[in-house]
């Protein structure tokens, strides 16, 4: 279901025409691609997670990455990316009344992920491919941190998003992104 949810998908730039190809490619080639043991690169989901107004967004500090950025997981062997984000929102933020936007895929983007240390063990450098949701909750909603991912929770206004992130490559190709393909979905 989600190779042809990605196959039907229309790429908003050219980085999500190519990182589309690829991802559809390593879907053929890789059985394993929705598992972590594919250690060369694997299926994930992300969520920009909006409020109501669509004047903010929801992020969240990576401890790994040092970076305020959006929620989201490895498929661990789950097909339903959607599901996924969802669950990695209200996992990652402790929000509960997360709700799609739309069903669709919101972006696609093969993201690199340089080695590093988790939970005492070495994690080599590999690639992400990902599938990103554009969710909704309600910015009133109590925040709670997880303490295995992330060590703060908070809402940005879409500007404030862009500069809260320390990592300029996601700034400049994926957040600024998002925030500009928002007119699309919310009017």
């Amino acid at each position: 279901m989600i190779y042809h949810q990605i196959e039907n998908y229309r790429p908003f730039n050219e980085q999500e025409r190519r990182d589309k190809e690829l991802i559809l490619k390593f879907l053929r080639e890789n059985e394993d691609a929705f598992e972590r043991s594919n250690a060369t690169a694997h299926m994930t989901a992300s969520a920009w997670v909006i409020n109501r107004d669509a004047t903010k967004v929801l992020m969240v500090y990576h401890k790994i990455y040092n970076s305020w950025s959006w929620t989201g997981g490895h498929a661990d062997g789950e097909r339903d990316m959607l599901a996924l984000a969802i669950r990695e929102v209200q996992e990652e933020t402790g929000v509960h009344n997360v709700k799609p936007v739309s069903e669709d895929i919101y972006s696609l983007e093969i993201l690199t992920v340089d080695g590093h240390e988790k939970r005492g063990e070495y994690v080599a450098s590999h690639l992400h491919m990902n599938v990103t949701y554009l969710l909704m909750a309600d910015e009133r909603e109590t925040l709670h941190i997880c303490e295995d991912e992330n060590s703060g929770v908070a809402w940005f206004t879409l500007d404030g998003a862009l500069k809260a992130s320390t990592e300029p490559w996601f700034v400049e190709r994926i957040y600024k992104k998002l925030n500009d393909k928002l007119p699309l979905y919310i009017k």
